[in-house]
Parts: structure tokens; sequence; C-alpha cells
């Protein structure tokens, strides 16, 4: 079966693209971007491949409307057709949007982000928006209580935090207020091509999300060969994290359950095995595998009988995408 799939992120990064190629590699694809720029990302524009359909629906986020990203949304997939649609969760008004459409075309759809020796540096390595989900002052409360036996040394694990957004200015007043200056460093956002010299370099990842459908960082750092802590409300750790092989998880909540985590990482010696098991364990979840995965959901749906949600679905669904915020 020839499979047509529109698979929608609100902006497209680098990682991106590269998951789009692979699913395109096993079905007729139709990428559509929200908007070519955005106020939470600050990627440069990636290149998209030629063979792949790509649909850019605003310039600006700012111009966006609830009555023309719907257009916008009948324009684009009216014409393509799909077979199945593909959405990066279910709080954003553009995956509500395209859900809401999808519904009233009788088209399946779902979540793409659920089909889914010494150290080189000893300092752990964060990277994310700076946004509450992330549960960054969490982090900073954790990072300081591991600090707090452990000698001023500034080369004696620092963290590194990379990225940038709305709590910004409330993240330095922690670390200033925590005395963490000479042990934080917050570089601020970096290119894609900037993030191989932290990945190469630092001694393990940290992800602490109080939500995450999956986590794709996680998938960088562990390709890299770093060792990781992440959150086990991130989609990824059942899957990627092993305890105690190439890492740990934890669950976000308490400064004492991102602390542990973190002072067993740094009395651990057997780092070259960490790092080869992290490898190991992400090898099987690269692009193609999603793209297979994208193709065989879609075609699996597609196939089934279709189901007319009640009018109390509908109503609700309704509700939510004129309440969900544009931006």
């Amino acid at each position: 079966m020839n499979i047509r799939i529109a698979i929608a992120f609100d902006n497209f990064g680098p990682y991106h693209v590269a998951r789009l190629a692979g699913a395109a590699q096993h079905a007729e694809v139709l990428a559509v971007e929200t908007a070519a720029t955005s106020s939470q990302y600050g990627w440069d524009a990636p290149e998209t491949p030629a063979a792949l359909k790509h649909a850019v629906l605003f310039d600006s986020e700012d111009s966006i409307t609830r009555a023309s990203l719907a257009a916008a949304i009948e324009r684009e997939l009216s014409a393509f057709a799909p077979n199945a649609v593909a959405v990066p969760g279910w709080s954003s008004a553009t995956a509500l949007a395209i859900t809401r459409w999808a519904v009233e075309h009788h088209i399946p759809g779902g979540d793409h982000g659920r089909l889914p020796e010494a150290a080189r540096g000893c300092y752990f390595l964060a990277s994310c928006r700076f946004v509450p989900k992330k549960n960054l002052a969490q982090m900073l409360d954790a990072y300081a209580l591991f600090r707090r036996d452990r000698g001023d040394d500034p080369a004696d694990w620092p963290l590194v935090l990379l990225g940038d957004g709305e709590l910004r200015p409330t993240l330095e007043a922690q670390r200033d207020r925590l005395g963490l200056s000479a042990h934080l460093h917050m570089p601020g956002f970096r290119q894609y091509d900037e993030l191989p010299s932290y990945y190469g370099t630092a001694g393990c990842f940290v992800h602490a999300s109080t939500t995450e459908q999956w986590g794709l960082v996680v998938n960088e750092a562990m390709a890299a060969g770093l060792p990781v802590i992440v959150s086990n409300r991130c989609g990824c750790a059942p899957v990627l994290v092993r305890d105690g092989a190439n890492g740990y998880s934890f669950t976000p909540g308490t400064v004492d359950a991102l602390d542990d985590p973190m002072r067993a990482m740094a009395s651990r010696t057997d780092y070259a095995a960490m790092r080869q098991a992290s490898r190991a364990l992400v090898a099987e979840w690269g692009p193609d595998r999603f793209g297979q995965g994208m193709a065989d959901a879609a075609r699996y749906a597609a196939a089934a009988p279709a189901a007319r949600p009640s009018l109390m679905a509908r109503m609700a669904m309704a509700l939510a995408v004129t309440r969900t915020p544009l931006r």
C-alpha cells in the first residue's frame, strides 16, 4: 500500500528534518511546519531534501489566527490527501487543529513522539528550552545540593546549561542566589553544528523534564556516547536508559531524586563501558527506525475501520481548539 502521511512540527530543526527524511524512505510524506521562524527556537533554517514535500503554513508565528490556521491546514492537507496524520503531542494549537481536521475528514492520526576509561570531560550537560516543563529550577536546586560537600574546584563536575527562553532571568537569579556562579555555565542557545563540541566533551547528559513525549536530545547525547540521567516522565526513558549501565532514570518531584543520580554518576569510573552502552542502546532508534515505524503505524491506522467520535468528544475537541494558545 502506497501510504501518504502528513507529519507536523511547529518549527523545523535539523533533527526534525532527519526524522522526516527517514520517514520519506518508507512513505510519501508531507512535512508540515507551522511557521518558518519561532520565538521559542532559534535554529537557522535547515535545508530540507528536495524529494521531501514541505508545507510552511506561515512565515512567522505572529501572523497566525485561529481562522487562518484552520484555513492553511485545510488548503495544504486537502491538496495532499493523506491516509494518516501525525502531530507533535496534543498541546499545541497546530496539533489540535490538524487533529480536528483529521476527525472531520475521517483520517486516522496520532502523536509521533510515541512512535518511536575516564570521562572525556567531567561536567554535566543539559540542552533545552528554558520553559517550565523542562524542570530547570529543580535541576539547579539539585545541583546546588550535589555541590554542597564537593569543594570550590571549578573543574569538578560543573554544569553547562545550553538554551534560552522565558525563564532565563529567573534561572540566572537562582544561580546567583545558590552561589553557583563558578560552577554553572549558561552559554545560551547553540546552533546544531555547534552541539558536537559539547556532546563530545561532556561527562554526562541530564534531562529533567516533568513531561516529554520522547526527548530527542537524549538520542543525540547517547549517539555521541554520553551516559545520561533522564526523568522517567520522558517517553524515551524506559526505552533508552538502563540504570547502572548507561546512566540513571529518576522521578522528578524532589531535589534528592536528581541529586542521588548526579552523585552516583560522579563516583563512577567505568565511563568507557557506559559510553559504549549508550551508543549500542540508541543505535536501533535512528531516523530509519522512525520512518519505518511511522509508515507501519499509518498503514495500520488507514486499514482499521473508521470510528466516528462521539458528539461529546467532538465538543471537547472544539473547546480545546478555541482555548489553546496560538503561541
